[in-house]
Order: C-alpha cells, then sequence, then structure tokens
C-alpha cells in the first residue's frame, strides 16, 4: 500500500487502514508491557524446571530492560533510514521468534540468552510505532489516539503479573512457566497479518547515518554497569565487580563525548548533544533512574516476598498486585485530571512523599506479622498508599521533564527518557533482587522486604532533592509527542515528521 492519495487541493486523504495501524501498535506496546512483567511471579517455576538461582532470576527478569533500553535510541534511527513499517515488521517478527525461543528454552543460560535478544527485538520495534502514528494521523485525530494510548497500556502493566500467575498455575498442558512466553505467538502472528497489510509502504531517508559507534559505547556501558549488580551479591562483591562500574561509568562519559564530537563535525548523532547541555533534563535522566529504579524494584521484591516467602502461588502472587496496580492508577488519575495542570512540579513533589508514607507504614505491618497467619490483607494499605503515591509521579513526570527541552528536540528527549526508564528498571531488578536474596537465603525473607524498603526511600529522597530542578510547569501532553500547531501546518514529508514523536 502506497502513501495516501492527494486531493484537489493538495491535502492528504486520510489512509483508509490508518485505524488498523493503531491496532497493531496497541498490541506491540502490550506485548512489551506484559513481557516485562508478566515473568516476576515464574521465579519459583523457573527454580524448579531450570535450577535458576538469585542471579539467573535476575537477568530473565532484568536482562529484557536492559537491552530494550540500551537499543531503543538506534532502533529510532534505523526507522528513520530504512523506513518504519520495514523495521516494525521485523521487529514484530523477531520478537514473535525470540518469544518462542524462550519457550522452548532447555535450560537457564539459554533462557537468559533469548530475553536478552528479546529486549533487543523490542527495541527495534517499539520505536516505529508513535512515528507510524503520526504519519498516519493528523489534527485532532491525533490527539485523540494519544488519548487512547494512556489507559490502554495502563491495563497493560496491571495484566502482566496477574495474566502470568494464571497461566503458570493453570498449568496448561504441563508447560507451567513457558506459557508465559507462548501467549505472544498468536498475538505476534495476528499482529503480523494486519501490520502486513495495514501499514502503508514509504520509504526511509537514506541520508540519515546510523551512529553505530554510539550505540556500541551505549550498550557495553549498560552492560557493564548491570553484570555487576547481577552477580556481584552472589559472588561476594570481588574486585571485577567494582572495576566493571568504574567502566561503566567512564564509558557513558565516552559516549557523550563522541556525541558532541560526532555533532560538531556534521554528522547526525544518536543524541541531540544540546540535551545534554540542558541541566534540567540531564538531572530528569537521573531522576527516571531513581525512581523507576525503585518502583520496578519494589514490585519484584513483593512478588518475590508472597512466592517465595509467603508461599503463595503463582496465581495468588499475581493478585497480590493487584492493590499496588489499583493505588498506582488512582494516583495517576489524581494527578492527570485534578493537579498536574493546577500545582505543576509540586505533584512530583507530593508523590514521594505519598510512596514515603507507604513504604513507612509497609515497614510497620512487616515489623509486627505473624508468618503463620499472612494474608495479602496485612499489606495492603501501605501497598496501595505507595502505589498512589508512584501513580502520581508516573502521570506528570516525563511531561515535565520534557518542559526542559525545545520543540525540535522532543523526538530525542522522548526516546532517551523512554531508554533511561528501561535500563532504571534493569538496575532496579538487580539492585532489590540481590537485597531481597541476601536476607531471603538465611530464611528472613520478611527482613529482605523491610531492607528493599530501605533502599527505595533512599532512592526516593534523592529522587526528591532532584525534582526541585526540574521545570515548575509540564508540557501540555499533546506537544510531548509532535502535535503542536507548527508540527500540523508544516509541510515536512511524512519521515522528518515521524521524527518529533516518541521514539518508545
Amino acid at each position: 500500500m502506497g502513501n495516501p492519495p492527494p486531493t484537489a487541493a493538495g491535502t492528504a486523504v486520510p489512509y483508509r487502514w490508518r485505524w488498523l495501524i493503531l491496532v497493531v501498535m496497541l498490541i506491540a506496546e502490550i506485548m512489551d508491557l506484559l513481557d516485562a512483567s508478566i515473568v516476576n511471579v515464574a521465579g519459583p517455576d523457573l527454580e524448579r524446571s531450570l535450577g535458576a538461582g538469585p542471579a539467573a532470576l535476575q537477568w530473565v527478569i532484568g536482562g529484557y530492560a536492559l537491552t530494550l533500553g540500551a537499543g531503543l535510541v538506534l532502533g529510532g534511527r534505523l526507522g528513520d533510514r530504512y523506513g518504519r513499517r520495514r523495521m516494525f515488521l521485523i521487529g514484530l517478527a523477531a520478537f514473535t521468534a525470540t518469544s518462542l525461543l524462550c519457550a522452548v528454552a532447555p535450560n537457564i543460560e539459554s533462557l537468559i540468552t533469548f530475553r536478552l535478544l528479546q529486549g533487543t527485538a523490542g527495541a527495534m520495534l517499539l520505536p516505529q510505532g508513535l512515528g507510524l502514528l503520526r504519519e498516519n494521523f493528523s489534527g485532532t485525530e491525533l490527539t485523540k489516539v494519544f488519548g487512547i494510548f494512556g489507559p490502554v497500556l495502563g491495563l497493560g502493566g496491571i495484566i502482566g503479573p496477574v495474566l502470568g500467575g494464571f497461566l503458570i498455575e493453570s498449568d496448561i498442558a504441563g508447560l507451567g512457566w513457558r506459557a508465559v512466553f507462548l501467549v505472544n505467538l498468536p498475538i505476534g502472528v495476528a499482529a503480523l497479518i494486519i501490520a502486513a497489510k495495514a501499514v502503508p509502504r514509504r520509504p526511509g531517508d537514506r541520508t540519515v547515518r546510523v551512529d553505530l559507534v554510539g550505540a556500541g559505547l551505549v550498550a557495553a556501558a549498560c552492560a557493564l554497569l548491570v553484570l555487576p549488580l547481577n552477580q556481584g551479591q552472589e559472588d561476594g562483591w570481588p574486585l571485577w565487580t567494582w572495576l566493571c562500574m568504574a567502566a561503566s561509568a567512564a564509558g557513558f562519559a565516552l559516549f557523550a563525548l563522541q556525541q558532541r564530537r560526532r555533532a560538531a563535525a556534521g554528522r547526525e548523532p544518536l543524541v541531540t548533544p544540546g540535551l545534554l547541555r540542558k541541566p534540567a533534563f540531564t538531572v530528569g535522566l537521573g531522576g527516571i533512574a531513581l525512581f523507576f529504579g525503585g518502583l520496578v524494584g519494589t514490585q519484584l521484591v513483593l512478588t518475590l516476598y508472597l512466592q517465595i516467602g509467603r508461599h503463595f502461588t503463582a496465581g495468588h502472587a499475581g493478585l497480590g498486585n493487584l492493590p499496588l496496580a489499583l493505588g498506582t492508577a488512582i494516583g495517576g488519575a489524581v494527578s492527570g485530571a485534578v493537579l498536574a495542570d493546577r500545582i505543576g512540579r509540586a505533584v512530583v513533589q507530593i508523590g514521594p512523599l505519598i510512596q514515603l508514607a507507604g513504604a513507612a507504614l509497609l515497614w510497620y505491618e512487616l515489623d509486627g506479622l505473624d508468618p503463620s497467619a499472612f494474608s495479602i490483607w496485612d499489606i495492603v494499605p501501605g501497598v496501595t498508599i505507595a502505589g498512589i503515591g508512584a501513580g502520581m509521579v508516573i502521570a506528570a513526570l516525563f511531561s515535565l521533564i520534557l518542559a526542559a527541552v525545545d520543540d525540535h528536540e522532543i523526538g530525542s528527549a522522548s526516546g532517551v527518557l523512554s531508554a533511561v526508564q528501561s535500563l532504571g528498571g534493569s538496575i532496579g531488578v538487580a539492585v532489590f533482587g540481590s537485597v531481597f536474596f541476601a536476607q531471603a537465603k538465611t530464611g528472613e525473607f520478611a527482613a529482605g522486604f523491610r531492607h528493599a524498603l530501605i533502599v527505595q526511600a533512599c532512592l526516593l529522597a534523592a529522587f526528591l532533592a532532584i525534582t526541585f530542578l526540574l521545570p515548575a510547569k509540564s508540557r501540555p501532553e499533546s506537544e510531548q509527542h509532535g502535535v503542536t500547531p507548527d508540527a500540523r501546518d508544516t509541510d515536512a514529508p511524512p519521515a522528518d515528521l515521524a521524527t518529533q514523536g516518541r521514539r518508545a
């Protein structure tokens, strides 16, 4: 299918199959959300089936987020050069294929490898989605499309652990944990068929140069950071773990220098160098990493505590995540509908304070717990309050950070923020998993959870300090996706417009 035919006035007729494009974009995003969280409840099953230890489990869960985050910006540039339809179909096919490989993995080493490949496929797939929507929707329709994304993706994030727990506990055809990956096959194949028919063929811009050196530096720096965090606790923190983390810091510094030099030489960098000269944006990156590292890490510890410490089944552990999900939904609704526009930056300062209150209540609940008579209701109040605070932050954080960047930098800035969000989650899995398992191996499961709450409190305190350096007001929701009056009225070609959209 080609470009929409022009009318006599020179404007494009709306593309016939554009709403099917929205459907497949949502399917791709939901597949990513499910795979980021659905494995959380598979820990005991993986231990029984493949002999997965704590470090291996952290790699299975966090390895996906690691390669996803490390490759997101590169995936967006590949879409610019080779065309978004081509990269979307390649990414979707690879994501579906690697899901099958994960499902048939014969040992834990293979599963970890396939999860890393699955994250790489996701990095090629996800950046194309909103670019394709920008190419095929405009004006008020595009605003409505972005309005659909929030609730649908929020639901996808909530049902991940619940669906994973149901599939594992049901043990369909004796598949156990393998079913959490096989669920992607019918969804992925159906999305491929629809996408092949509905997504129009538009050429990429072969003048775009892909910065493979920069991409390699980012990937290496990320790996050098996450590797010791995952393995350090199990190996007793030998010298190599500290050397790796030092090399990671040097790698990120070298990447920033390389990006500036590439831009100064007139070549296209992965990240717009001007972004790294904006203090509010750079501290915002740190805030994103701190916040999502703590959020993803504590969600993992909650699931591990319920399954390993309190012997919940996978299904019950999945349902045990619902208070956190419900609290997050409430906080997001209050923030987005009531507070964010009125009080701006203050909403992301109130949020962590509420999270800290929830963590303090959860500490108290765990401290006075009778393990022999434990019920999920014992910790529901603390978990729910913490979720409300998290939801308030999530709803406003990205728009506040994006308010610090110029209009032409929105696409690059959004891609970087999404990549750091994924990497922060991967680091959170490594850190919080290590903290919990350090106590769990002696049977002190509640102590492991409480130690994780201390780490979260430290991260939230650091995040709260950072918020005072963010812009006072948020960028309007529509402008976060390039739907500004200038963007709508410009005669720039679709490929250029697509780069203004979020890359993840």
